[in-house]
């Protein structure tokens, strides 16, 4: 179980630039811990791991701006690029090799359905203060704008952007 954390933790180091003291990376690092700790089944072995756990969350979040919750489903190789101001609901999905830059918001868009976060597909990138709200599937490549508020589907490979973001390049435009 414990060769499986290092293994993930050694690989998003590798997806960092190879940068221990990246923000990105430690956000990164204490999620895959939280995940890793809720795999021991006796809760009074858990117990010191969940303390641990919380008090690493609250500092990456409150000193770095990163709120990333273990429950949050991360994909290998994701990487926050900045600090500060990211915040990143608790049944997001994110997918393999994405980017996710500062001031970035994945969340609800109403709070009578708490399940209803977003999805990023496998390589899609995030600009500066984009805002992904609702039960959205971001698709394989899709890249949205700085400041871009998306509320609905992105095709794979497509960019958006603006407010509301709407598709400005397609994915079999872009080379």
């Amino acid at each position: 179980m414990s060769a499986g954390l290092w293994a993930q933790v050694a690989a998003d180091w590798r997806a960092h630039d190879r940068d221990w003291t990246r923000p990105g990376f430690r956000a990164v690092a204490v999620h895959r811990f939280g995940v890793w700790r809720m795999g021991i089944r006796s809760r009074p072995l858990r117990a010191p791991f969940g303390i641990l756990y919380r008090w690493a969350f609250r500092r990456c979040r409150n000193r770095y701006g990163i709120e990333l919750p273990y429950t949050v489903k991360l994909g290998q190789g994701v990487v926050i690029e900045h600090q500060g101001a990211i915040v990143v609901h608790g049944n997001c999905e994110i997918g393999d090799r994405c980017i996710i830059r500062q001031g970035c918001t994945l969340g609800l868009r109403r709070l009578d359905d708490l399940t209803a976060a977003p999805v990023l597909e496998a390589g899609v990138e995030l600009g500066a203060g984009s805002v992904i709200l609702g039960r959205v599937r971001l698709g394989r490549g899709a890249r949205v704008g700085a400041n871009a508020v998306v509320l609905h589907d992105v095709p794979a490979g497509a960019t958006v952007s603006g407010i509301p973001a709407a598709v400005r390049q397609s994915g079999r435009e872009r080379g």
